[in-house]
């Protein structure tokens, strides 16, 4: 089944301006959004996600109702929902298997849905610049291309990507979204940044670390704090070299739960 906008098939492969050109009201959905604010979300109801990660969750969830990520330049923030029950998924993408991302993605929220449930299923694209290597450019090309694919229906409701949240400053590029986040309950997207970024901030950024062959694709469009994010997440590998062995012991998970301030606390398996 196609990706469609307004309940029209959307012409592939075109740039992300060629598509807001044909279809306007992407173009001033897009405006809307780099025009917000900025807002500061705490961490009472958030599930903050990483590079690589995905997390899914409905408004039936009454320990979290803020899903978010930032620090995207070339990467991309993917935002699936489901009309009728609310399930949204939220993952944040940098292009090193979106083949596989994408039917992941459909999975999580069909895990979380009725078939027979009226509603459709939404999209949300953000994030990307104008990068010399064209590396936002191949993200968004890959991510429409394979959300075309699937079998569902799929309508494409916010696409802020690549060119469209561009800027310039001393002939370098920047992006004008770094983050997102959106509230299960109203369905709202809005531009955010995130002081806690847990639980395990560290190890769930050496993962990602650990996995990839840059520290950055896009060095001088990173966020401020990017330099300190990068030497804390070394400085932990350095001191867990072998975290499989030192901080999973047993093979067991770590296991965490919003307590009743809607902060993260660990627990323990048995709990």
């Amino acid at each position: 089944m196609p990706l469609l906008v307004d309940g029209r098939r959307v012409r592939l492969p075109r740039s992300a301006a060629e598509l807001v050109r044909a279809h306007p009201l992407l173009e001033e959905r897009a405006r809307l959004l780099r025009g917000q604010s900025v807002q500061q979300v705490g961490p009472q109801g958030l599930l903050y996600v990483q590079q690589r990660e995905l997390a899914v969750t409905s408004p039936k969830d009454g320990s979290v109702s803020i899903l978010g990520s930032d620090d995207a330049t070339t990467c991309h923030i993917v935002v699936l929902r489901h009309t009728g029950n609310g399930a949204t998924c939220l993952t944040h993408c940098d292009g090193t298997d979106t083949k596989a991302e994408v039917p992941l993605i459909m999975s999580s929220i069909k895990s979380f849905s009725d078939h027979a449930q009226c509603g459709r299923l939404e999209v949300h694209l953000v994030g990307g610049f104008s990068d010399d290597r064209q590396l936002s450019q191949k993200l968004t090309h890959q991510l429409l291309s394979e959300f075309d694919k699937q079998d569902d229906d799929i309508h494409l409701v916010t696409l802020c990507v690549t060119e469209l949240n561009d800027r310039e400053e001393n002939e370098n590029h920047f992006p004008i979204i770094y983050g997102i986040a959106v509230n299960i309950k109203t369905a709202e997207i809005y531009r955010a940044s995130f002081q806690d970024r847990g639980p395990e901030e560290q190890l769930r950024a050496a993962r990602a670390l650990a996995g990839g062959p840059n520290l950055s694709t896009s060095p001088l469009a990173e966020p401020p704090h990017f330099v300190e994010h990068i030497r804390s997440t070394l400085m932990f590998l350095k001191k867990f070299p072998s975290p499989a062995n030192i901080l999973f012991p047993g093979n067991k998970a770590l296991l965490y739960k919003k307590n009743e301030d809607g902060l993260w606390e660990k627990i323990s398996p048995g709990s």
